[in-house]
């Protein structure tokens, strides 16, 4: 598969040429399964980033970035929990809803959270239809392969869009035995590659590989027809996601190798809030200028 991509851009049957999936106004509606569908088909690529709030989903839309994950990264990057487990539904309820109100033309993903499915499609079921009726999700992301394709398949059936999650799962950290890369050996590579192909049958429009080797991410992406989606899988999938707290700075301590910093906005802020405080203390804020009379 080539390492080459051209600058996005699908055409649908309703709108003729010119729907730019990445960063154009294209059509005036969301982004669906279907553009990501026919950018896989042109061998374009797409960028993807978490949001959990109206503000920062509303400057990533704006930004033409096409599809946000309302993730359950929420956990450890918004809510100040030590992991992804103890995210609740009624938790990324809420998020996704402040999402979908803070953007206009981005498909959005929401992660159903640790206990949400397991249980059993049904409940997979009732959980997912919370986030399309409550929250106004365009689609759900949910993990595992083979274990979890019954799930992907009644939630397909039931006219729910469903994104998969293979390689390194954060909701089972503990059972990995913490954060490493998956697939490195034949056997568990061909179990992901057994997996990936599990989820495409059951009907998911996409797959997200995370921390898996890029030549075992590459051989997934040319045999799958459905989008895959690299995070720490190397530049040969179909697109790239990041949490964009790690993307933009915000992150402290140790970051994973496979994130590209691209500001240092937490040092921007904290230089903000300084100046701020700095102008309190010594009588420049507020100056007559911001002042009723």
């Amino acid at each position: 598969m080539s390492t080459s991509k051209s600058t996005p851009s699908i055409a649908t049957p309703a709108e003729g040429p010119g729907l730019t999936l990445y960063g154009g106004n294209g059509t005036g509606r969301r982004v669906t399964v279907r553009d990501l569908a026919r950018a896989k088909k042109a061998g374009e690529s797409w960028p993807m980033l978490t949001a959990y709030d109206a503000m920062i989903a509303s400057v990533f839309d704006e930004a033409g970035i096409p599809v946000l994950l309302v993730g359950d990264s929420a956990g450890n990057n918004h809510l100040g929990y030590d992991s992804t487990v103890p995210v609740t539904m009624d938790q990324l309820v809420m998020l996704t809803s402040a999402v979908v109100r803070g953007t206009q033309r981005a498909l959005i993903v929401s992660d159903m959270p640790f206990g949400s499915y397991q249980e059993s499609p049904e409940q997979a079921l009732r959980n997912a239809a919370r986030f399309l009726k409550e929250a106004g999700a365009g689609a759900v992301k949910l993990e595992g392969g083979k274990r979890s394709a019954a799930q992907v398949e009644t939630l397909v059936a039931a006219g729910i869009p469903v994104m998969a999650h293979l390689g390194l799962t954060p909701q089972s950290v503990h059972a990995f035995g913490g954060y490493r890369v998956q697939g490195r050996d034949d056997e568990s590579a061909e179990q992901l590659i057994t997996d990936a192909k599990t989820m495409q049958s059951a009907g998911a429009f996409a797959v997200v590989l995370e921390c898996v080797p890029e030549e075992l991410a590459a051989r997934v992406t040319e045999l799958l027809d459905i989008p895959t989606i690299g995070i720490g899988a190397g530049a040969r999938c179909d697109a790239q996601v990041l949490v964009w707290t790690d993307m933009a700075g915000m992150t402290t301590g140790h970051t994973p190798k496979f994130v590209k910093q691209y500001v240092d906005l937490r040092a921007a802020l904290g230089n903000a809030a300084k100046e701020f405080a700095a102008d309190v203390v010594g009588g420049a804020y507020p100056a007559p200028e911001h002042a009723f009379h």
